[in-house]
């Protein structure tokens, strides 16, 4: 363990220090950092399942009342607690200069009561801290800590123009908020340090950001945001190691003080986070996903994506999943409270996928006291069935993989319709299938992360490297399927356009990239003939429930091919005039241009859509897009389904093991109010069928069903266990002891 010195009053940045941070971040980095951070029996972090969060406002000290959180948290059995502690506003009596005290903090320590009330409880204690925004007295002592535009302004705080916005990748942060932290560490010895709006505002042209980038790259601060321009790449790479820097010096000075905690970053998620989620699995003993309710046209199983995408690379490492009972529309309307339903759907969905709920409430003082008891029931019922929450593996046989450097080097400023899209266009399509899956992180395609799985789904991962190529071909030689969409794997993984696919030998078609790049589009009016297998006279597997038909619609942008020979279930039709009226007919009715490649690949299978279907299906989600691609999964896979449900409605589905027993969840999202919030209702479902393979070598011994309480009448035979639940209001947990 790292023996550091104690924090100074000073403020003056000394070489001293800088030749202390250097020596904290070599040590640091010779150690084994991921090992570190792995979960043991004696750490604390796989202790909480129940999370409370109380982020402070600043005229809370001394006007809130303390014992009204003690008693809730204690009627709500959490068992860990984030409370504001400092950086912007501090709720201690701090010592540091320039850390702004409440001014309502008078001689009380508001974060230090709270800190204390909750360890009698035996509760485990994480301070808050956000450094994103700074007071007057910062600027005039430090103009330099402050965030510059690109015209080389410095940054008045967006929300409240009387602050300044920080940078994160300077002194500020590296040397004024390791003070703080030190300062909180030693005076609270708490158990982590989770910090807020960390990782900067947007890019910053301060004079740090600049010599500290020249020095990294020879290059000037990028003026744009194209992948391909040579500073914004090499930005990319700097700003990351930049914050992993700063994430290994405060780690290391919160260890040198207590060794039992640590940092714990306010970072992460899926294809559009700006950290690399594989290297903050390998770091982080714990994580936070901080995506706290429904915004504009989000579906509410969004929370549990957010879930799969943290544990793809975590592991078993725990998982909390942040929600707000506030609103998180722009506006911002912080001290107004969302419907209970709405509340509850959300958590729900984030339980469901592994999640561990986490509430936060902005402003200590309750206005709005409607979200107490919807809580209160939430966290009630889960620690009463607390057993069957502790999951240890999930049994899902098909995982989505989501890529990163996809979404930084192919998609640029344009990655949320060219990656995240296409993704929540497939993960629409399993949840209208009921088809339990996972998440699977684009640098984690060994063996041990992926043979788990028979099918991997590649929605668009355009960026993959010779290397991935390579892993992904070796899972198919060991008997797993692919399948693929789009311009998967036509760039190398720093976005540069291959001659052909990386994959191509998987797929079994070659790009033509002609003078237009070989991609078309967008195509207005265009289609796809079903076609039989003339060999045998029938129809593709890929086809069932699409016979009558006849041609379905294509998606908006297609890969160009070279001519493959051979059976294709699906035709192109090329586009033609939608008007006037008059002129709306096919110039050409049939050709021979695949709209999918289908083949059998030892024991794998393999399928590539050379067109947009996962993007375009998220757009105006055509119920034959679903059938297709619910229909490619189920061909890919060819085994029987670990979890099949069947009755009317739209259901969020997983299937768990814990120690001694499995738990089955089924979130009814049948709502009218599923795609745009807040649900007004809980509208119960119609009976659902439910068959649950158990697995070889396991007795069942009692079926219960954990929301609507009591055993459950099912019968069990050839290790298929099936039951018939009447109804489903929200949620159903059917927990099997075995």
């Amino acid at each position: 363990m790292l023996n550091c010195p104690q924090p100074t009053p000073t403020m003056k940045t000394t070489r001293r220090d800088f030749v202390r941070h250097s020596a904290i971040l070599a040590a640091a980095a010779a150690s084994p950092f991921p090992a570190q951070a792995q979960t043991r029996e004696s750490d604390w972090y796989d202790r909480p399942m129940r999370w409370a969060q109380v982020a402070f406002v600043e005229d809370d000290p001394g006007n809130y009342n303390p014992q009204f959180w003690f008693d809730y948290f204690k009627r709500t059995h959490c068992d860990a607690a984030c409370l504001s502690a400092g950086g912007c506003v501090a709720f201690y009596p701090t010592k540091i200069p320039l850390h702004y005290r409440s001014k309502f903090l008078g001689n009380t320590d508001a974060f230090g009561e709270m800190t204390a009330g909750c360890r009698k409880l035996g509760m485990n204690v994480i301070a808050r801290t956000d450094p994103h925004a700074a007071h007057q007295d910062v600027y005039d002592a430090h103009p330099d800590w402050i965030a510059v535009d690109a015209q080389g302004k410095k940054r008045r705080h967006w929300a409240m123009p009387e602050l300044w916005v920080t940078c994160a990748l300077g002194p500020y942060n590296f040397d004024f908020m390791t003070q703080v932290t030190r300062e909180i560490v030693t005076m609270y010895k708490v158990d982590g340090v989770f910090s807020n709006r960390w990782h900067g505002s947007g890019m910053c042209y301060c004079e740090h950001c600049q010599k500290n980038f020249r020095d990294f790259s020879g290059l000037a601060l990028p003026r744009t945001k194209n992948p391909q321009d040579p500073a914004a790449r090499q930005y990319s790479i700097w700003y990351q190691k930049r914050l992993f820097d700063l994430w290994t010096l405060w780690d290391a000075e919160i260890k040198a003080i207590n060794p039992q905690a640590s940092f714990i970053a306010n970072s992460g998620g899926g294809a559009l986070s700006e950290l690399d989620m594989k290297t903050i699995g390998e770091r982080a003993p714990t994580l936070f996903a901080d995506r706290q309710a429904r915004r504009g046209l989000m579906p509410p199983w969004a929370n549990g994506k957010n879930g799969k995408e943290f544990r793809a690379t975590m592991g078993r490492k725990p998982v909390g999943g942040i929600f707000s009972v506030g609103l998180e529309e722009p506006e911002r309307w912080k001290d107004s409270v969302q419907s209970g339903d709405e509340i509850r759907l959300w958590v729900a969905d984030g339980i469901a996928q592994g999640l561990r709920p986490w509430f936060t409430k902005f402003n200590a003082k309750p206005i709005d006291g409607r979200w107490l008891p919807v809580v209160e029931d939430l966290y009630s019922w889960h620690y009463k069935n607390e057993k069957y929450l502790r999951n240890e593996k999930s049994l899902a046989r098909v995982a989505m993989v989501y890529s990163q450097q996809t979404a930084t080097y192919y998609g640029g400023e344009q990655a949320r319709q060219k990656v995240e899209d296409p993704a929540l266009g497939f993960y629409q399509a399993l949840i209208e299938a009921r088809i339990p899956f996972e998440m699977v992180h684009d640098k984690l395609l060994d063996a041990a992360h992926v043979d788990q799985y028979r099918t991997l789904i590649l929605p668009n991962i355009a960026a993959l490297s010779t290397a991935q190529c390579d892993q992904l071909r070796q899972f198919v030689e060991r008997g797993g399927s692919l399948i693929a969409t789009h311009e998967t794997s036509l760039y190398d993984e720093w976005g540069v356009r291959r001659n052909d696919f990386g994959l191509a030998q998987l797929f079994g078609a070659s790009f033509d990239g002609g003078i237009d790049r070989g991609i078309e589009g967008p195509m207005q009016n265009s289609y796809l003939n079903i076609e039989k297998d003339p060999a045998t006279g029938q129809f593709h597997p890929l086809l069932r429930g699409l016979e009558d038909a006849k041609r379905l619609i294509n998606g908006v942008h297609r890969v160009k091919m070279k001519p493959s020979p051979g059976y294709t279930p699906l035709t192109l039709v090329p586009s033609y005039p939608d008007l006037p009226m008059e002129e709306v007919y096919a110039r050409v009715k049939h050709t021979d241009i695949p709209g999918v490649y289908l083949r059998d690949v030892g024991r794998g299978r393999v399928i590539y859509f050379p067109w947009d279907v996962d993007r375009t299906f998220w757009e105006v989600l055509d119920v034959n897009h679903a059938r297709l691609l619910k229909n490619a999964v189920l061909w890919a896979t060819n085994e029987e389904a670990p979890l099949e449900v069947t009755g009317a409605g739209v259901f969020d589905i997983s299937i768990w093991m814990q120690k001694s027993s499995m738990a089955v969840h089924l979130v009814n999202l049948t709502n009218p109010m599923m795609m745009k919030g807040p649900i007004r209702e809980i509208i119960p479902s119609p009976p659902q069928h439910v068959k649950i393979r158990i697995p070889q070598g396991r007795k069942v011994t009692a079926v219960r069903l954990l929301v609507s309480g009591g055993k459950a009448s099912f019968r069990n035979s050839n290790n298929v266990l099936e039951l018939t639940i009447p109804s489903i209001g929200l949620h159903e947990v059917i927990a099997v002891d075995i």
